[in-house]
């Protein structure tokens, strides 16, 4: 019996005593959250509302204004956020019970080695939300006032990324600055389009001019925001108690979320723009709207750099300042290409993020005790089960003709996973 607990021991490990660095780091980017560490439902909702507050989304609301009728906006809205609600409400309950980041949590899923993979993706992607917001910004305000683009990109991505350096504090002012700016101004842009058109009931076209159908716009709603979905763990791993975590999660993805595309919905459909900074300008907002937008994106941008430093961070094992500071400088460097891609960019996001997610969901209700535990596996590299579900999720997601690609994704690799671990026990964690 001595003998195999010695064995056992050595066999095991938890970062406190593997990672000295680490203990040091106030991000806890390789270790649980303390609980004398944790923060209460305010902060949390100003970090995730101030997160989901995303001015893309109001974009890809006002898409939506010009693609559909009032009805079929309506089921999209709700049927789309509804499920980005319960994806992230589920990994926030997982995050806030085990202290873990999403990093740590795919590294008791996927195994030491298999980790990276949820890491490199998430971290690209979040990389690119972060370069799509800083040309977001900088493009029209550089045409507006003739301000060299390329300089006045490294200035605001060097500023963003300083930022995002600070960690969860800052992502907590932000958010606090950034929500109730855009909810003022969405609200006030919303009904100077509402009294253009002489009430609610003119907003939206029987007939639209560009046709969308339902599923497609259920799948952009979830895409838009699928991958920032992904990595709410991150956040929620701070959070006192789990009806809180649960509760600023599911307020942010769904109502927050819902307001966003509204925003950009009726400005689209009364201007025909789907480019919400364009209407604010036609609606002589100029000013407001470069500044409240400006705060806006940043604060987003704030939270995808500091989920890409994280990523990178159990990639390397560089300390999370380094590995923010080297993935702010690759999004703002790339900012405008993928500005310029943002359709492309979307669909890579609706194809291969929810497996990952579903797959440590999943994994977290057959293991509850393990993924809480201080404890990890040394034994455990690799989950070959949980890869496979990945694969088999993103392929459904890429191939099946017929419902939306992230759902499909997301149901294919939990039910895989689900019959993986029957089926290959000793393959499986």
């Amino acid at each position: 019996m001595k003998k195999e607990n010695v064995n056992n021991l050595h066999s095991q490990e938890s970062f406190s005593d593997s990672d000295a660095v680490s203990v040091q780091d106030s991000e806890y980017s390789q270790v649980k959250v303390p609980l004398n560490k944790r923060q209460g439902f305010w902060q949390l909702f100003f970090v995730m509302v101030g997160f989901t507050f995303f001015s893309p989304s109001m974009i890809t609301g006002g898409q939506l204004g010009i693609g559909l009728n009032f009805r079929d906006f309506v089921l999209a809205v709700l049927i789309g956020n509804g499920f980005l609600a319960v994806y992230t409400g589920l990994l926030a309950h997982i995050s806030q019970k085990s202290g873990y980041n999403l990093d740590l949590l795919a590294k008791k899923t996927f195994g030491s080695s298999g980790s990276i993979l949820s890491s490199a993706l998430v971290s690209f992607t979040q990389t690119g939300w972060f370069g799509v917001g800083v040309a977001m910004f900088v493009l029209p305000v550089a045409q507006l006032f003739g301000i060299n683009k390329y300089l006045l990109i490294l200035i605001t991505g060097l500023l963003m990324t300083i930022t995002a350096v600070l960690g969860i504090k800052a992502l907590s002012i932000f958010g606090a600055i950034a929500v109730p700016l855009i909810a003022i101004l969405g609200s006030y842009s919303s009904a100077l389009s509402i009294g253009k058109v002489g009430g609610w009931s003119n907003i939206f076209s029987d007939n639209p001019a560009q046709p969308l159908t339902l599923t497609v716009a259920i799948g952009m709603v979830i895409a838009n925001f699928v991958s920032g979905g992904t990595s709410t763990p991150n956040f929620t791993r701070f959070g006192k108690t789990s009806k809180q975590a649960v509760w600023a999660t599911v307020i942010a993805f769904f109502f927050g979320n819902i307001l966003m595309i509204s925003f950009g919905a009726i400005g689209a459909s009364v201007y025909n723009e789907a480019d919400i900074f364009n209407v604010l300008i036609l609606q002589g907002l100029m000013i407001p709207a470069i500044l409240t937008l400006g705060f806006n994106i940043w604060s987003t941008n704030n939270n995808a750099l500091y989920t890409a430093g994280l990523g990178v961070s159990n990639i390397t094992k560089l300390p999370i300042k380094y590995s923010t500071a080297i993935m702010g400088v690759i999004g703002t460097v790339s900012a405008i290409i993928l500005y310029e891609n943002f359709t492309s960019f979307l669909t890579l996001l609706g194809t291969f993020i929810p497996p990952v997610g579903a797959v440590i969901i999943t994994h977290y209700f057959l293991n509850k005790d393990d993924v809480t535990s201080d404890v990890f596996d040394k034994e455990n590299k690799l989950n070959i089960t949980a890869l496979i579900a990945v694969v088999l999720g993103a392929l459904a997601a890429l191939l099946i003709p017929v419902g939306i690609a992230a759902i499909n994704g997301l149901l294919i690799s939990a039910v895989a996973y689900l019959i993986l671990v029957k089926v290959m026990p000793k393959t499986a964690n």
